[in-house]
């Protein structure tokens, strides 16, 4: 009987030779990340120490904490709350990472992405280090044991294998394939699982679409994603790792709940109307409704080939009239490369904001919409007020769909525009 690369990975951080799905196990992660946010990192910074007197995390550098919402502060309270998270790290020996960008890509970018290792955070997007064959698991319930204690209590869950075959066609992103996967395998297909990415069609996926797929496995019920690692994703993340390990790939025989395949080239573009993650639609049955506002970015979008089609499609082009189209990259590095190969400039001159990485446009903090107003948006949900007023709407898309629709200010085919 073999055993998934999930199993592998939670066998060796629980110091045992095997483990099995189901297994009540204790894990010592590799990795702790959090971003700082109050009512999460400031409670257990808090209660580590007046619930458990800890003091001090041991093995600091296991720890990365990043600073990623509510930049740049608007208020003297935040700032204070900025400044609370430094001083804990710093009394801590714990590494900040501050306007780096959003946490989940900065993380793959400085190192945590190792094949091979666990990493917990309280927020599940961080499952996108799963692109690199890291499992990284959202453990919110029971994040705090990770700051008071060597190992926090899992159990092993069973794993749903994915197998891609075929490749995508033109103006269809990694976006339509994580939402297609909704609409076709089901909200609920991946419940407590682990979605794993395989199959031949793999090898025509980017790693930051792959990024994109990893990211959003939620909404399919995962509790995270993993890709076994390849060459380019192999040199990628050993060229940053803060860790030396094996990767693992699962075996041939490894037992799975399910498993699916998917034909890439059957894929169209696909359009999340609200207000559910779960309300997927051809994108065809929806164009030319009226939308008033676009958002490219986010952790699960802003990344280069995001922008790169974007700028594709809005090159020479100016938005529609009254529409606000705000572009914020993934990661301080991406718009360095962005503005180095002229997409900053192309998006700009077609009237697009371009804002610095932040999370505060994906929850409503900044670019907040009024009572009527829909957007289309490459955030990570689409609930009722998650972009200002619990009256508007935001639809998800592809960045390249966001692009076609600031040119028309209406849902529209991004195909036509390539």
């Amino acid at each position: 009987m073999g055993y998934t690369m999930t199993e592998k990975i939670l066998a060796r951080t629980a110091g045992r030779a095997t483990v099995n799905a189901g297994d009540e196990v204790q894990v010592k992660p590799d990795f702790v990340l959090a971003y700082d946010f109050p009512g999460y990192t400031d409670r257990y910074f808090r209660e580590m120490e007046s619930e458990f007197q800890v003091i001090q995390v041991k093995e600091p550098a296991r720890f990365g904490v990043f600073i990623d919402h509510m930049i740049p502060a608007i208020t003297p309270d935040e700032e204070q709350f900025h400044k609370e998270t430094r001083d804990w790290a710093t009394r801590n020996g714990v590494e900040v990472f501050e306007r780096r960008g959003i946490g989940h890509q900065v993380a793959a970018e400085v190192g945590y992405a190792v094949p091979g290792a666990l990493a917990v955070h309280f927020d599940p997007h961080i499952s996108q280090l799963g692109t690199f064959g890291t499992l990284a698991l959202g453990i919110h319930r029971n994040m705090l044991e990770a700051y008071v204690q060597d190992t926090v209590s899992l159990r092993v869950p069973e794993t749903v294998r994915v197998d891609f075959i075929g490749q995508l066609q033109p103006g269809v992103m990694a976006r339509d394939v994580l939402n297609h996967l909704v609409k076709t395998l089901g909200p609920s297909a991946c419940q407590f699982c682990v979605m794993e990415l395989a199959g031949s069609g793999l090898a025509s996926l980017s790693v930051e679409g792959l990024q994109t797929i990893t990211g959003l496995a939620m909404f399919t019920g995962a509790i995270s994603a993993i890709v076994a690692p390849d060459a380019v994703r192999l040199d990628y993340a050993r060229s940053r790792s803060r860790k030396v390990l094996e990767p693992v790939y699962s075996d041939t025989d490894a037992r799975y709940r399910a498993v699916h395949t998917i034909d890439l080239g059957t894929i169209e573009p696909l359009i999340v109307i609200p207000p559910s993650s779960a309300g997927t639609r051809d994108l065809t049955d929806y164009l030319g409704l009226d939308v008033h506002v676009g958002y490219l970015g986010s952790c699960a979008s802003g990344r280069l080939e995001d922008l790169r089609i974007a700028a594709q499609i809005l090159k020479g082009r100016t938005l529609a009239p009254g529409f606000s189209l705000y572009v914020v990259p993934t990661s301080q590095q991406i718009m360095a490369t962005a503005a180095k190969e002229g997409l900053l400039t192309t998006l700009v001159e077609a009237g697009a904001f371009i804002s610095s990485p932040s999370c505060d446009y994906c929850y409503g903090r900044i670019g907040t919409m009024n009572a009527g107003q829909r957007a289309v948006s490459t955030g990570t949900l689409n609930v009722r007020g998650r972009m200002g007023s619990s009256d508007s709407e935001i639809y998800l898309c592809s960045a390249a769909a966001v692009a076609a629709a600031a040119i028309e200010g209406k849902v529209a085919d991004p195909r036509h525009y390539l």
